[in-house]
């Protein structure tokens, strides 16, 4: 039972991923923006091999500051 949750859990994380590179690829920001914030996206992919609970955490939490416009500084 446990370990069909965390497929389940796994799939969300994927889904949501592949959700945020594109959100990110189609941003109108500066390319330093974009840069930053695909580094956060490759930190939570490789935390998501390690922690999955952790890396759907940052993932909400990246997915939340695109929403409300929040983008980090650029190079």
């Amino acid at each position: 039972m446990e370990r069909d949750s965390q497929l389940e859990l796994y799939g969300l994380v994927a889904d949501r991923l592949k959700e945020a590179h594109t959100r990110v690829r189609t941003l109108q920001v500066p390319e330093g923006v974009r840069m930053a914030l695909t580094r956060k996206l490759l930190v939570v992919t490789a935390a998501a091999k390690h922690d999955l609970a952790d890396a759907a955490v940052r993932l909400d939490r990246l997915m939340k500051d695109l929403d409300e416009g929040r983008f980090p500084e650029g190079d």
